[in-house]
């Protein structure tokens, strides 16, 4: 028991980040209480935020570690601030400006996002587990985090990096989780998804154009309607995944290349 409080308090201290692909989803949150007035409450209302927000000396804000949990920061302009460690689980932030801002192993887990910017943010081993981000914009943005079962309908991911980063291996290989995520509608032209975990993941109409899918993981994945021009699908898992129909198929490239084609299905 000791060893898991000591290991949990490492972990939220930012001492010690396990990888999304080290520890499962499972493993990780059972060494945090998501219960824990650390991770459910706030320490400042939002009003009190709003306020040093607009303070002149704290532009761009550091809010590192700050608990901000169950705060509804609808609209809210957090372009550029430090959110590194902190705490936004089950947060409203629709609409909300996060262009820039810095949420490295932040806890997202259900917060709300739809509609927000997040051109160019760094969203590194941070914790997004059904989190909603319908009609946001993560153009841009680079991705190692656990979006396992979040929302993304329509959502653009347009030059965005969920690709596993290869040069720190210390604890397995950080990258890009949309396990079982919607992303239904998306734009994800240009985007860089090398060996991003996107097994059972709705793509249903998504722009995948021009995409690096490079040793992806998209067994399961729901591709029908899918624009996949000029994408990479070299060493891509297509197990069990149901594919767009031929015509789509033919503009992808290294199709002859990807894994278990002959495991995919088809479309009826």
């Amino acid at each position: 028991m000791r060893s898991h409080v000591a290991f949990a308090s490492l972990i939220m201290m930012g001492l010690l980040i396990p990888s999304c692909n080290a520890l499962s989803q499972q493993s990780l949150l059972d060494y945090v209480d998501l219960n824990s007035p650390d991770m459910k409450t706030a320490e400042m209302t939002s009003d009190e935020l709003l306020t040093l927000l607009k303070a002149p000396a704290a532009r761009p804000a550091d809010l590192t570690g700050k608990r901000l949990s169950g705060l509804d920061l609808s609209g809210f302009d957090l372009s550029g601030v430090n959110l590194r460690l902190a705490k936004l689980n089950h947060t409203k932030l629709v609409g909300a400006r996060l262009n820039g801002a810095i949420l490295n192993q932040a806890w997202m887990i259900e917060a709300d996002l739809s509609g927000a910017n997040l051109t160019k943010a760094s969203l590194l081993s941070t914790q997004m587990q059904r989190a909603k981000f319908d009609g946001a914009d993560l153009s841009g943005a680079r991705i190692t985090g656990d979006l396992m079962g979040a929302t993304m309908v329509g959502a653009k991911l347009v030059g965005a990096d969920a690709s596993a980063d290869m040069r720190n291996q210390s604890m397995g290989l950080s990258r890009g989780v949309l396990k079982s995520a919607n992303l239904k509608g998306a734009d994800l032209r240009g985007a860089n998804l090398s060996r991003t975990n996107l097994e059972f993941a709705n793509l249903t109409n998504a722009n995948l154009t021009d995409c690096n899918l490079v040793r992806a993981q998209l067994a399961g994945a729901n591709l029908t309607g899918a624009i996949l021009r000029n994408a990479d699908l070299t060493s891509a898992d297509l197990d069990t995944a149901l594919l767009p129909d031929d015509a789509a198929l033919a503009q992808a490239l290294n199709l002859d290349k990807s894994l278990n084609l002959n495991q995919a299905r088809r479309a009826p």
